[in-house]
C-alpha cells in the first residue's frame, strides 16, 4: 500500500463538509471497516442492561480494561438497581475509587439506579427519552446502552468517533451530539451501532490521535485528511 502522509495534531478548525460527498464515503469505506473488524462490539463486561449502564458511567475517562477490572467485583456486591440505590455514596466512592472521578460517578450511579428502582421496577428503559431523564445519563452513555443491551440502532460518539469523523470529513462538528445527528443521516440505520464499535476500533488500532498509522491504512485512499493533511 503507498504510504501516506501522517496527520499531526493541529488545534480544531472550521470545515465544511458537503453531506453528498459524505454519504458516498460511508458507502466506500464500511464495507472494508466492517471487514476489517468482523467481531467489533462493546468491550464492556455485562451480563444485563442495568451492569451496561454502570460500566459506560464509570468508562469515563477511563480505560475499559479498568472498568471491567473494577466491575468484575463490585457487580457480585450490587446485583439490583435497589441495591445500588441504598448503598451509601462513600461507599461506592471506595468500590469505584480507581476509575476516576469516581465521586460524580458515584452520585450519578446511585441516582440513575434510585430512579431505575422508582420508576421502572428495577428494570432499565429502553428509550432514549427515558434513559437521557435518568441522573448522570447523556445521550453517549444512552445510545451505548441503547444499541448494546437492547439491540436498537444508535450512534455512540466517543473521541474516536469524533476524531474519526472530522478526518474523513463525514462531519464538521466536534460536539458529540451533533455528531450523532450528522452520522445519522448518512449511515445507515441498521449499521450505526456497528458503525460506532468499528471506528472506535480503527482509532485505536490505526487511526490514533497523535500518530495515525495511514500507511497501514485500509480507507486511506477514501480519507481526505491522509491525502491532504494540510486540509485536516
Amino acid at each position: 500500500m503507498t504510504k501516506k502522509a501522517k496527520i499531526k495534531a493541529r488545534p480544531e478548525r472550521s470545515r465544511s463538509v458537503n453531506k453528498t460527498d459524505a454519504a458516498e464515503r460511508v458507502r466506500k469505506i464500511w464495507p472494508i471497516l466492517k471487514k476489517a473488524y468482523p467481531n467489533a462490539g462493546t468491550a464492556l463486561r455485562h451480563a444485563n442492561p442495568l451492569e451496561l449502564l454502570i460500566a459506560t458511567i464509570l468508562s469515563a475517562q477511563c480505560t475499559d480494561a479498568r472498568v471491567n477490572m473494577v466491575t468484575k467485583d463490585v457487580f457480585k456486591k450490587y446485583k439490583s438497581a435497589e441495591h445500588w440505590a441504598k448503598a451509601d455514596v462513600k461507599h461506592i466512592e471506595s468500590d469505584i475509587r480507581s476509575t476516576g472521578f469516581y465521586h460524580n460517578k458515584a452520585v450519578s450511579i446511585k441516582g440513575a439506579s434510585k430512579a431505575i428502582a422508582e420508576r421502572y421496577g428495577g428494570k432499565v428503559p429502553d428509550t432514549m427519552e427515558e434513559l437521557v431523564a435518568l441522573p448522570g445519563v447523556g445521550r453517549k452513555t444512552a445510545n451505548v446502552v441503547l444499541g448494546n443491551a437492547f439491540g436498537k440502532p444508535a450512534i455512540a460518539c466517543d473521541t474516536h468517533v469524533i476524531r474519526l469523523s472530522r478526518r474523513l470529513a463525514l462531519s464538521e462538528n466536534s460536539d458529540a451530539v451533533k455528531l450523532e445527528f450528522d452520522l445519522a443521516e448518512i449511515v445507515p440505520k441498521k449499521s450505526w451501532t456497528l458503525f460506532s464499535h468499528v471506528l472506535i476500533l480503527h482509532g485505536r488500532n490505526v487511526c490514533n490521535a497523535r500518530k495515525p498509522k495511514c500507511e497501514n491504512c485500509r480507507i486511506s485512499k477514501h480519507c481526505p485528511a491522509a491525502n491532504n493533511p494540510a486540509l485536516w
